[in-house]
């Protein structure tokens, strides 16, 4: 397996799209072992397309699609502006806000990046906050995106992992709080020490702030109503996706009533090249999982890692840190898909919780989204605000600094995590 990994790295450098290095660099696993019958890489893309649990996937993209189609950001935007406006950095705290309000609307990190880009961008710039720290704030914040169910990265954890999704989605809240007020945090205090204004200087009316809640709250209500439908058997993981299309075309066409024709056309074209790029990802990736089992891979990883330390929380914070750096060049969708099946069960042997470990390794995979050197995320923001990676980068370290602070602050306190969990479906 070597060799598969290093030529799934040399080819993502030389600017192979991800699913065909994965592909490529997965046939050469059965290209050194001949005695493998040549039709098993057919057969495994096959059936990995054909996993039930996965359904959830098109359906929640199709479903946020339609959500962002239907005039929900508008509303959210003035609802964040209402919460944050007053706090030191003006729009920057408004665009966190919005990040986390908008984390259970969209379920994707890049997407949610660059729509707060195009949006928000300009205006920081005009206000007087430079490209870098505007190109950062827009891209850290969407780290609550996956964070905050339906998450898609929840839902391949959890369907790879035979994980509870509905613990996963209720587990995401907390965390996501935290990711907030670190990332909060440290732009306060570049906004204080750099002199950026608040948005707004006066302090919202209790008029204004039921407005901005009674005009936010449907999509607010989003990720209650999936807790719910799963807590109460309403719905199977599978099946609360397709509910979750029926409410984003309730809210388009029948309450907001935003969603037009076209907005509904446009919503399936862009549902079906995001469902095709995640889709081919996941169906080729079983050809480098079959290599993963086949030369137990999870074992020797395992070996290795209790080799260091055997302690849970030890495990964790290595596993963490590897995460991290091994995100900076490859996709966090991919180290999702493909490092599930090898550091989960060294998790479960050691007694540990696989929410627990899930949102802690969901997280640490998502910071790559942002890092250079194949950050998506950062280079959607960069390309879209026209700002160099190496101003994006020294103005993003605090808030690199925050986020990996709560990543480490949640593997040692399981409690953060699981308090939801437990109190929503039992111990």
């Amino acid at each position: 397996m070597l060799l598969v990994a290093i030529a799934f790295i040399v080819l993502l450098l030389m600017g192979m799209p991800v699913a065909f290095a994965i592909g490529i660099s997965g046939t050469l696993f059965f290209m050194q072992h001949p005695e493998l019958p040549s039709t098993i890489p057919v057969q495994v893309t096959v059936s990995q397309t054909q996993n039930f649990a996965l359904l959830a996937v098109p359906l929640f993209i199709m479903a946020g699609n339609f959500m962002n189609k239907s005039g929900i950001t508008e509303r959210l935007l003035d609802l964040a502006s209402v919460l944050t406006g007053r706090l030191k950095g003006g729009l920057a705290q408004v665009s966190l806000a919005l990040s986390a309000l908008m984390g259970g609307v969209s379920g994707s990190a890049i997407a949610d990046a660059a729509m707060q880009s195009r949006m928000l961008g300009e205006p920081m710039v005009a206000r007087g906050f430079t490209r870098g720290f505007v190109a950062g704030v827009l891209s850290f914040g969407a780290v609550l995106t996956p964070v905050i169910p339906p998450g898609i990265g929840m839902i391949l954890y959890g369907s790879i992992g035979q994980v509870s999704i509905g613990r996963l989605f209720a587990a995401g809240f907390l965390p996501a709080f935290l990711l907030w007020l670190a990332l909060s945090c440290a732009v306060w205090l570049t906004a204080r020490r750099r002199g950026y204004q608040p948005e707004r200087g006066t302090r919202p009316g209790l008029g204004e702030v039921g407005g901005a809640f009674r005009g936010g709250l449907w999509a607010l209500l989003f990720p209650v109503f999936l807790l719910l439908g799963l807590r109460m058997g309403v719905f199977t993981p599978s099946e609360i996706g397709a509910f979750a299309v029926l409410y984003g075309l309730l809210i388009g066409f029948a309450i907001y009533r935003k969603l037009t024709r076209k907005g509904f056309f446009d919503a399936l074209e862009s549902s079906l090249s995001d469902v095709g790029a995640v889709m081919f990802i996941i169906a080729l990736s079983a050809i480098v999982s079959y290599g993963i089992v086949f030369e137990r891979v999870p074992e020797t990883v395992s070996g290795w890692v209790v080799g260091l330390t055997d302690d849970l929380y030890g495990v964790m914070l290595v596993i963490a840190l590897f995460v991290i750096v091994i995100g900076f060049v490859i996709d966090a969708t991919v180290l999702i898909i493909m490092l599930t099946p090898i550091f989960l069960p060294l998790v479960r042997a050691l007694d540990g919780d696989p929410v627990h470990f899930g949102m802690v390794f969901i997280i640490a995979a998502t910071i790559g989204n942002f890092t250079p050197p194949v950050g998506a995320a950062m280079y959607a923001v960069c390309s879209i605000l026209k700002c160099p990676v190496g101003a994006y980068s020294r103005e993003s370290i605090p808030l690199f600094l925050a986020v990996c602070l709560v990543t480490l602050l949640l593997i040692f306190l399981p409690g953060m995590v699981l308090f939801l969990p437990n109190l929503i479906f039992g111990g």
